[in-house]
């Protein structure tokens, strides 16, 4: 086991940060949690740099590609790791790994993991479940196995480039007669569209529809539209009943 590692996540709604931590936690005694929407500050002491993302329509953030690609990876050792609501990741991992290597990492190891989708609980419910942390702790132990070979290989993932077109959504999420204007989803929003006045406002050309707002909202009254969250279910109805298996790439 490593002595200690630095975990950069992206988890508007918990489920990217649950599938990191596991990992971080198989793999090194101590892990430095550096959240992407906030300030990222690494330590030089660490073995392994872990990087987890989520997937937006097959793409990963704009605003976590723009984040990676300021950090200082300097030969340093990394793992990359999307994580997805049961769908697909398609160009994803492939975008992750570009950003990383930009930035001047190592990349020694990548993943993809299923987590519950963000905007349709039903899909992949509950996981991260018991069987998907054994096959992340199982990943864990192969990734030290490898960097205490020394052994180097190129790590090649699936996807495209040009990557796909990003997700265009058509509406963002809505707040109810039941709020009670507590500024929760202002400050979580981590692209600063909520702004508090005698109602809530989003604005529709910052808002990714990562559902952190919705997540935090102690009133549950932050929604998306009826006619937004119908679509939505309607598209992934299929995969309710289908189990995707992770995927590691070594």
């Amino acid at each position: 086991m490593l002595n200690q590692t630095d975990l950069y996540y992206f988890s508007p709604t918990g489920g990217t940060k649950k599938v990191g931590y596991e990992f971080a936690q198989a793999v090194s005694e101590k892990v430095n949690l550096i959240d992407l929407a906030g300030d990222c500050n690494s330590s030089m002491e660490s073995d392994l740099t872990i990087i987890a993302v989520p997937v937006f329509g097959g793409r990963i953030p704009a605003i976590n590609s723009e984040k990676i690609r300021l950090l200082q990876g300097m030969g340093k050792k990394a793992v990359t790791l999307v994580v997805y609501g049961n769908r697909a990741y398609e160009d994803a991992l492939l975008e992750l790994n570009d950003s990383v290597k930009e930035s001047g990492f190592e990349i020694v190891a990548s993943g993809a993991f299923i987590a519950q989708h963000s905007i349709v609980p039903e899909v992949g419910r509950g996981r991260p479940d018991a069987k998907d942390k054994e096959e992340i702790r199982a990943f864990a132990q192969k990734v030290i196995e490898r960097m205490e070979s020394g052994v180097k290989k190129a790590i090649i993932v699936p996807g495209n480039f040009p990557y796909k077109a990003e997700m265009n959504q058509s509406a963002t999420p809505i707040s109810l007669p039941s709020c009670s204007l507590c500024e929760k989803c202002a400050i979580v929003c981590p692209v600063n569209a909520i702004h508090i006045q005698e109602t809530v406002v989003t604005d529709p050309e910052k808002c990714m529809l990562c559902m952190a707002c919705t997540s935090v909202c102690p009133e549950h009254a932050r929604v998306l539209p009826d006619a937004l969250r119908e679509g939505t279910e309607k598209m992934l109805s299929a995969f309710k009943t289908v189990r995707r298996e992770n995927e590691t790439f070594l």
